[in-house]
């Protein structure tokens, strides 16, 4: 389509809305169309994966287009109509499921999940369906699970039986369900089984039958199939080596729930509309989605059914992202103004958030109550840090709560985020001691008090957390004690056997399916890995035993050293 019939098209969308316009109250709409299309000039080409775009307001789409190519082998363009895999997106709609079958008194929220899923083990403790909605359950994430029982994400097929076979041997939970906030995949695959067990039908043809045919959105579905033929669908990609230079990175699961939905732009413009002018489920359905989970301490957190609360610029959100492969997806309403954006991409790259905000800057222009980050976070004029001050805050830095670490580099007048030269990221200098992960909210602040050594907080731009971690000095261990942790190591909860040995003077992990990886030291006992942390176990006369592996959303998984391997 030429940028003649998108401004025809952008022209008609938008007729009849003038005096609805967000941007400085005026007709402008050439201007935001342009504006928005600026936005996106990185991936309107034909030589590169890109995104689709549709932005809505009062259910009605102003502005939709595509920018890039949806296959590069066959040159076929990114279109509005395209379909994208939307990962995490996903979520909402199995939540969505669930509750509309609560609402018909075939389930309730505070039913045990075992009472649906019996294979789920019996952890002492009584798992609602509620909390695996709202991410409070303490179950490990099943995409970590499987990495560790040495399944290779969108390589191996991986299916539901899959999912629930290595969740059926687990051992120990995260925490006590209630007790905490921790984003898990796991629970709804498991919501997805539950609708599926109650029902009497997958979730694809419950959410096809409920959802997706009264709503019309004709593209959407969710694939229970990885061999099934879809018309329109973009292919992921990641960048390779040169310029242009991309390759494929697709999906490889028949599990749904937690990701597989397919949809376009079009189609998530009328599911947005639904939250303004309810068709499935009704007011109080849609009031249902909307309600924040709450913790065993009475807290409320920002996390709903499928959903995520939030704010930006001082307006209300509400929305999700999803990332698989090479898909990136965000769906970000801002409720009051009865405006949303759909942004779905197919490049592994692209940072579709950043993007739905960055549009939303254009068309609510007026309506923010605060500057835009780029004029908070990235100041007008580059701060230069030296290189001695820079110098001064590389290193390894450590927050033992969560055994968590932070590895800095210096060079080239930069501060950067990253064990190696092929696996940092350039940090932007917001002032002498403050740095910003690119295009994100995330922020690094180094402090140093009373002439002790310097430490770190993370912190995310809109939320109160503080994170802190404290210098390290490289851990130096002598070749006996490296030794000492060499040997196999086996968990009840997994099959793979995991050897560590000692190779030129370093500690190196070997296990199925994965490259070799080195151990760094970091306190004694205590080791990183692009696995995760590992944390030595000894016995009472100092002997290495086992050990603990922490990777974020997994917690305390155990191995034991084998003496018999």
């Amino acid at each position: 389509m030429s940028r003649f019939s998108h401004a025809l098209l952008f022209a008609l969308c938008v007729r009849g809305l003038a005096q609805e316009s967000t941007a400085g109250g005026k007709a402008d709409f050439p201007r935001l169309q342009g504006e928005t299309d600026k936005v996106f000039a990185k991936w309107d080409s034909t030589l590169s994966p890109g995104c689709a775009l549709s932005v809505v307001k009062d259910g009605r789409i102003l502005y939709k287009r595509g920018y890039g190519m949806a296959d590069l082998d066959h040159d076929i363009p990114i279109t509005t109509e395209t379909v994208f895999h939307v990962a995490s997106i996903s979520k909402q709609f199995t939540a969505a499921s669930i509750l509309l079958l609560a609402r018909e008194h075939q389930l309730s929220l505070d039913d045990a999940v075992r009472k649906y899923i019996p294979e789920l083990p019996d952890f002492g403790v009584t798992i609602r369906i509620h909390q695996l909605m709202h991410h409070t359950s303490g179950l490990r994430d099943q995409w970590a699970l499987l990495g560790l029982a040495g399944w290779r994400y969108s390589l191996d097929l991986i299916t539901d039986d899959d999912v629930l076979d290595v969740i059926s041997r687990q051992k120990n939970l995260n925490f006590k369900p209630g007790d905490e906030y921790l984003y898990c995949n796991t629970g709804y695959t498991l919501l997805a089984q539950i609708v599926k067990r109650v029902s009497g039908q997958t979730l694809r043809e419950f959410t096809t039958k409920r959802i997706f045919d009264p709503l019309g959105m004709k593209s959407t579905h969710f694939r229970d199939d990885h061999a099934e033929i879809v018309k329109h669908i973009a292919y992921g990609y990641e960048a390779g080596e040169g310029r242009n230079v991309f390759r494929l990175s697709v999906t490889n699961f028949d599990t749904v729930g937690a990701t597989s939905l397919l949809t376009t732009v079009e189609d998530l413009a009328l599911w947005v509309g639904n939250f303004d002018d309810p068709k499935v489920g009704g007011a109080a359905f849609v009031a249902q989605q909307l309600e924040r989970g709450k913790l065993n301490s009475g807290k409320r957190i920002d996390y709903a059914s499928g959903l995520e609360h939030g704010t930006y610029r001082g307006l209300a959100t509400v929305g999700h992202s999803g990332a698989d492969a090479g898909y990136r997806a965000d769906l970000l309403r801002f409720p009051a103004e009865r405006f949303a954006v759909a942004c779905l991409c197919n490049q592994a790259e692209t940072n579709p958030s950043a993007l739905t905000r960055k549009v939303a800057d254009i068309f609510l222009a007026d309506r923010f109550k605060e500057p835009a980050p780029s004029q908070t976070a990235t100041p007008t004029a580059a701060v230069s840090v030296s290189e001695d001050r820079l110098a001064q805050y590389a290193g390894l830095y450590w927050n033992e709560s969560d055994q968590g670490t932070l590895p800095f580099q210096q060079g080239a007048g930069k501060l950067f985020l990253g064990n190696s030269e092929k696996n940092r990221v350039a940090l932007v200098a917001l002032a002498q001691n403050q740095f910003r992960f690119p295009d994100s909210m995330l922020t690094f602040t180094f402090e140093q008090a009373g002439g002790s050594a310097w430490r770190v907080v993370r912190t995310v731009q809109g939320q109160q957390k503080r994170d802190v971690y404290g210098r390290v000095e490289p851990l130096q261990l002598t070749a006996d004690q490296l030794a000492g942790y060499a040997g196999a190591y086996v968990s009840a909860e997994i099959d793979p056997v995991y050897r560590i040995t000692v190779d030129s003077g370093d500690l190196v992990l070997k296990r199925l399916k994965a490259k070799p990886a080195k151990l760094r030291p970091i306190v004694p006992d205590y080791f990183d890995g692009p696995n995760g942390n590992v944390h030595f176990l000894r016995d009472g006369s100092g002997k290495v035993t086992g050990f603990l592996l922490n990777m974020g959303r997994i917690r305390d998984f155990r191995f034991t050293k084998s003496p018999a391997m």
